[in-house]
C-alpha cells in the first residue's frame, strides 16, 4: 500500500484494472463497486435458498451449491447455515463434510481438498484490511487465499486467517486460530494454533 506520509495515506495507483480484477489480484480495492456488489448480491440470493432448502431435498440442494460454488466435488456435504462473500471462489474437493455454520469468505480463493473434515462454525477469512486508519476510513479492504489440504479435519469453532493453507492429514483442535501454515499430518491446537505433536 502506498502512503503520502506519517499518518496520511492515500489510495493504491490506478493502474488500468477493475476493482474486481484488483480483489482477484489479492491487491487493494474497494468492496462497494458496482461489479462486485453485483456478484455479491447474487451469491447471498444463492446462499439464502440454500440455507432455506429442505433437507429431504439433496438433489435441490446440490444444484444451489454447484451453482453458488466455483467447484464442488461429488458426495460432499455441506449443512446449512452456509455463508459466503461470492461463492465463486471456493472450490471443494469429493468426499468433504462441513457442519453447520461454516463461513466462508471468499474475496480470494478458497480450496478445500477431497475428504476433509469441517466442525461446526468454522471460518475460513480470505479478507484483509489495511493497517493504516485512513486507508481502511476510505473502505480499500484485500485479500489472501486460504488452502485446506486433503483429509484435514477442523474442529468446531476453528478460524483460519487469511493466506493460510493447512497440510493434508493434518488435524486442527476446536476453537483453534490458525494465523500461520500448518505442515501435513500434524495436530496442532490454540490460539495461535501451534502444532503439538506430529501424527
Amino acid at each position: 500500500m502506498t502512503s503520502s506520509g506519517p499518518g496520511s495515506a492515500r489510495p493504491p495507483d490506478d493502474d488500468g484494472r477493475s476493482m474486481l480484477e484488483r480483489m482477484l489480484a489479492g491487491d487493494l480495492y474497494l468492496a462497494d463497486d458496482p461489479e462486485i456488489s453485483a456478484r455479491s448480491r447474487r451469491a447471498m440470493q444463492l446462499q439464502d435458498a440454500y440455507n432455506a432448502s429442505p433437507a429431504d431435498d439433496p438433489d435441490g440442494r446440490r444444484r444451489l451449491l454447484t451453482a453458488l460454488l466455483g467447484a464442488l466435488g461429488d458426495d460432499t456435504i455441506i449443512r446449512p447455515p452456509f455463508y459466503c462473500d461470492f461463492g465463486a471462489h471456493i472450490f471443494v474437493g469429493a468426499r468433504v463434510f462441513a457442519n453447520f455454520g461454516l463461513v466462508a469468505l471468499d474475496v480470494a480463493t478458497i480450496h478445500i481438498g477431497d475428504d476433509v473434515q469441517i466442525g461446526p462454525n468454522v471460518q475460513l477469512l480470505t479478507p484483509t484490511h489495511p493497517l493504516d486508519a485512513d486507508l481502511r476510513r476510505a473502505k480499500w479492504e484485500a485479500g489472501e487465499p486460504i488452502v485446506v489440504g486433503a483429509n484435514a479435519w477442523l474442529g468446531g469453532g476453528v478460524v483460519v486467517l487469511p493466506g493460510v493453507t493447512i497440510g493434508a492429514d493434518t488435524v486442527v483442535g476446536a476453537g483453534a486460530v490458525v494465523a500461520k501454515d500448518l505442515p501435513p499430518r500434524v495436530l496442532a491446537v490454540g490460539n495461535p494454533a501451534k502444532v503439538v505433536r506430529e501424527l
